[in-house]
């Protein structure tokens, strides 16, 4: 289309392209070409061009098919920016693995629905064409190095490291508890509000190389698995982990800790002893907030976890920490390595 920005979309399916089924609830379906047709103001503001990557819930995405996804960023040559559209289900984790694995050339922005097409008021087509307005805008585009990959949804723009969907059905799911949105819609503007810290992305880029999407996925899966602190918890898990040699094909373990970085005392000898195996990581179970580091003495305690040589995730949610490890592992990354790009993640 002569005169507008070239904007190139993938869709991954998720409640933005559900459809009615004949038992009458929704099934995935819509693609693409499908959803640029829904939404006829999208014409006003860019030539956006369409590829369907798949059509599933997002519970279903995977670490591959991300890395495959990001192959598929790195490839495009004559677009402005790039828009995504998938479930909110693990939209967090996704825009993660993308900010992570991007060189920020391009903008790109992750975007969905919590209302389905059939529903009054369903926040999908104004969710995809905010998607676009903000790839576009000249904001976007001056300072993506500064910014990086984007979560736009009802009118505010959020920063993968940050952002988390907050409620299982309301529409005002996606929230940054710690940093707020960087920028909102207004009328047909997109209004700055700030830049993220990016620290931890530098680190990240020196761990992983230039474009790393490549040879992570021929290094294969390294799984990681989440374990949650609760009250009273026996460490069945843990006994499980340590009774097999392989640890149950984990290559490592991300614990989300109560408070600013507390195991019961009862599982710390199994927790250390796992971490002579293979990497244990303590995350803030609250998903926000840094841990702490010198406050709390005594077994449990942020500073004898420190000490036993437990690696600290900054203030990242747990969820991001487990991919964040996934990817350093698979990159070969050595636990002094993995511990220098969490120290930069606060």
């Amino acid at each position: 289309m002569s005169g507008k920005p070239r904007v190139q979309y993938f869709a991954l399916g998720g409640t933005i392209a559900t459809m009615p089924a004949e038992s009458g609830a929704m099934k995935q379906g819509l693609g693409a070409d499908d959803l640029i047709r829904s939404v006829p103001a999208l014409a006003d503001v860019a030539d956006v061009q369409g590829e369907t990557v798949a059509r599933v819930g997002s519970s279903n995405l995977t670490v591959d098919l991300t890395l495959q996804l990001a192959q598929r960023i790195e490839a495009v040559s004559d677009a402005v920016g790039v828009v995504i559209s998938q479930g909110t289900d693990t939209l967090e984790e996704t825009s993660f693995i993308l900010d992570c694995v991007l060189d920020a050339r391009l903008p790109v922005s992750l975007t969905a629905a919590m209302r389905n097409p059939r529903l009054t008021s369903a926040d999908g087509a104004g969710n995809l064409l905010a998607s676009v307005r903000v790839v576009s805008s000249p904001w976007m585009r001056e300072h993506v190095g500064a910014i990086g990959t984007v979560v736009t949804f009802l009118d505010h723009v959020f920063a993968p490291f940050d952002v988390v969907k907050s409620e299982t059905s309301r529409i005002d799911t996606f929230r940054s508890p710690a940093t707020g949105p960087l920028a909102t819609l207004v009328e047909e503007r997109v209004v700055p509000l700030s830049l993220p810290v990016r620290d931890w992305k530098r680190a990240v880029d020196a761990a992983l190389g230039p474009k790393p999407a490549t040879r992570l996925l021929a290094a294969g899966r390294k799984p990681v698995a989440l374990l949650w602190a609760a009250m009273d918890d026996t460490g069945g898990l843990l006994d499980a982990l340590l009774a097999d040699p392989r640890h149950l094909g984990y290559a490592g373990v991300v614990f989300a800790g109560t408070g600013g970085g507390h195991i019961a005392q009862d599982l710390v000898e199994r927790v250390v002893t796992l971490n002579r195996s293979i990497p244990v990581l303590v995350a803030p179970r609250t998903g926000a907030g840094p841990l702490l580091a010198s406050t709390y003495e005594g077994a449990g305690s942020e500073i004898g976890l420190r000490k036993a040589g437990l690696i600290f995730s900054g203030r990242l949610h747990p969820l991001k920490t487990r991919l964040l490890l996934e990817l350093l592992l698979r990159a070969g990354v050595d636990r002094a390595g993995i511990a220098r790009v969490f120290a930069a993640c606060g």
